[in-house]
């Protein structure tokens, strides 16, 4: 006779199971919420990244920058007289030597100042030429006076002299004594003061001629200068080179100071160089740089630094060292390697669209399963062209995610696939 077999665990049917099973998925979820990982996530395609090694190797501290070539000198021609031009003798573009006239002007008004100049000098002149003949007319004519004086005064002399003794031996009266006596004195008093004025005379003719004579010479000084205007209005090269530009007109009035154009002193070159003002505190003179032109290189050193920061660069001018290429032109340009300073073993991490990105702050590393990349903060110290320095935050070896951040929206961690 069949018996019915009860069910050992009659709690366990489909119902129990599902809600076991939907509980178990609650439970997970829940832990995974409490102790999972929370950081953000971005899927990123590894075809569209770049990816590369952290290195230890030799850092070189360099920058790379564009220089111009310019003449080692460049003069400047301005009107020292102004005048309306006349003639252009030498064109724009032209190579000029020293003492060259490039244009010649006129000057009306200089030509009347050089003649009113010329007839006060004459005047000058004539005035001292007829002064000094006056004087010595009038020096004559005291030298006669004082000559006859001083004959008259020994007549006296001798009467004075007689007649006393006359008088002594009472054959005359004292009367007759005391005017001869008289006659004497006065004869001496006129010749003394004779003496005397001919001594002044002697004082004014010199300070009087001196004068005169002084003002003259700088009448005829002030002639030469006026003269040299004159020579002034045939403007002249000053030294040898390229006349580089000239932009007068003929009939074009050109005032006292205006550029008339400019030269190039050709015996050497510069390069002018524009560097970010992130370097101006580690610029100076003689910094050593190199460029590479037709498979050589040449080696230049900073001679100048401009202090004037414009758009956030500065400039320097550098000479060269040794020598220079042969075809080089005004206005080439050339790709330069600026030593900053010694190079010396570092941590490297290769340029790229990250630093951007981040401000050298931080960088995605990858992690070795090749799997995901994490978000990690480094320091960044000095930089070249091809890589910065790693001052803290990576190891060699390591691998780092260095083309740009821009679409990652600052995610802690990125899924590679």
């Amino acid at each position: 006779m069949d018996r019915v077999i009860e069910k050992k665990y009659k709690w366990l049917n489909k119902k129990t199971i599902w809600i076991a099973a939907i509980a178990i998925v609650i439970i997970i979820a829940l832990l995974n919420i409490a102790f999972g990982d929370k950081s953000s996530k971005l899927n990123v395609e590894t075809e569209k990244i770049t990816i590369e090694s952290i290195v230890e190797d030799e850092f070189k501290d360099y920058i790379a920058v564009i220089g111009t070539v310019e003449p080692i000198t460049t003069v400047y021609l301005d009107a020292i007289e102004g005048g309306r031009v006349e003639e252009i003798v030498i064109d724009e573009g032209n190579m000029v030597k020293k003492g060259d006239v490039i244009l010649r002007m006129s000057n009306t008004n200089l030509l009347l100042d050089i003649s009113n100049n010329e007839s006060n000098v004459s005047r000058s002149i004539n005035e001292f030429e007829n002064t000094k003949i006056n004087l010595e007319i009038q020096t004559i004519t005291r030298k006669q006076t004082l000559i006859n004086t001083e004959m008259n005064l020994k007549r006296e002399k001798r009467q004075y002299e007689y007649n006393k003794k006359m008088f002594e031996d009472n054959h005359i009266s004292k009367e007759e004594f005391s005017r001869s006596q008289e006659q004497y004195e006065a004869s001496v008093e006129q010749y003394e003061l004779l003496i005397a004025a001919l001594k002044s005379d002697s004082l004014y003719r010199v300070n009087t001629l001196s004068s005169m004579q002084a003002n003259v010479e700088r009448m005829k000084s002030n002639l030469l200068v006026v003269q040299g205007r004159l020579e002034d209005l045939n403007v002249k090269a000053p030294v040898d080179g390229e006349l580089a530009s000239l932009n007068q007109e003929i009939g074009q009035v050109i005032n006292y100071g205006t550029r008339i154009g400019t030269i190039n002193v050709l015996d050497d070159y510069k390069l002018r160089v524009e560097i970010d003002e992130h370097y101006i505190a580690r610029v100076r003179r003689e910094l050593p740089s190199s460029f590479d032109f037709s498979g050589q290189d040449f080696s230049l050193v900073i001679d100048k630094i401009y202090p004037e920061v414009t758009n956030g660069r500065f400039a320097v001018d550098m000479i060269f060292t040794s020598e220079k290429p042969a075809q080089i032109r005004i206005g080439q340009t050339f790709r330069i390697k600026l030593e900053l300073g010694e190079s010396k073993q570092a941590i490297l991490i290769p340029r790229g669209g990250f630093y951007q990105s981040t401000g050298g702050q931080w960088v995605y590393v990858v992690d070795p399963s090749g799997q995901f990349a994490i978000k990690r903060s480094i320091t960044i110290g000095r930089q070249n062209p091809k890589h910065y320095e790693v001052i803290e935050g990576l190891q060699p070896g390591e691998r780092v995610i260095v083309s740009s951040y821009d679409n990652f929206n600052n995610v802690d961690k990125l899924m590679l696939k």
